[in-house]
């Protein structure tokens, strides 16, 4: 039997929204000690709610629930601090790394080292929103990496995966997303995911301030993300070329 669970005025974000019944909302956030979880937000939508206008995405807060099982009860919230102004393609960056988290993220499952990287994109994709001249890119790559490896995908940028020498800068390597960078032979073309090792050494330094090192990490991560995930694919994304087309 599943043990009753209370916890008190934890960090916390609200991953996604929506309706429930006449006048409740059911939630998916991200908290800092216990991952992600599906709560009950009871009476959210009605007019006098002491949850109108709090339960936003972006928005820091300390929430308190009680319950057992998949699905608990929001017994409080409160802000923690003011939301994180986006437009934009940073709006929906912000959506992009939520439904990453909604994809990779069990329910229940601890990952406060993600929860503070997560914390930060935000702030970082704030000022870029704020900033015209700062890029969403890096803070994009440098979530997805943090989030593979948190998830149990970690993509390793220094070694061969065959014979586990150090990646050389002037070397061209295949990358095989099961296993990581496999040195390609002179002469040999591959049509595959193939980058120079000097690229492959910068993404895993988190440097991406060069054009072609972005280029190349938004590729790679692209592919990597999509083998996990199958053909359900993220819908942020798809939205993205929609509004492109």
């Amino acid at each position: 039997m599943n043990q009753t669970v209370r916890v008190d005025l934890e960090p916390a974000y609200v991953l996604h929204a929506r309706g429930y019944r006449e006048t409740s909302q059911l939630l998916e956030v991200f908290t800092h000690q216990h991952g992600r979880l599906g709560l009950v937000a009871r009476g959210a939508r009605r007019p006098k709610s002491p949850y109108r206008g709090l339960l936003n995405p972006f928005q820091p807060l300390h929430i308190s629930w009680a319950g057992r099982g998949e699905l608990q009860t929001l017994r409080d919230a409160e802000l923690a601090g003011s939301a994180v102004e986006l437009g934009g393609d940073a709006v929906l960056s912000g959506f992009y790394l939520n439904e990453l988290l909604l994809k990779f993220m069990q329910r229940s499952d601890p990952h406060p080292q993600l929860f503070a990287l997560y914390s930060q994109s935000l702030a970082d994709l704030g000022a870029a929103h704020s900033d015209g001249s700062i890029s969403l890119e890096p803070v994009l790559r440098q979530f997805e990496i943090g989030l593979l490896a948190e998830a149990g995908y970690a993509l390793n940028f220094a070694t061969d995966a065959i014979n586990h020498e150090p990646l050389q800068a002037d070397c061209v390597y295949e990358f095989l997303p099961e296993q990581g960078a496999v040195a390609l032979e002179a002469g040999r073309a591959s049509d595959r995911l193939c980058f120079a090792g000097e690229q492959l050494l910068a993404m895993g330094r988190h440097e991406f301030s060069d054009p072609e090192v972005a280029r190349a990490a938004r590729r790679l991560l692209r592919y990597v993300i999509n083998s996990h995930l199958g053909e359900s694919g993220l819908r942020t994304r798809k939205v993205a070329a929609a509004m492109k087309r």
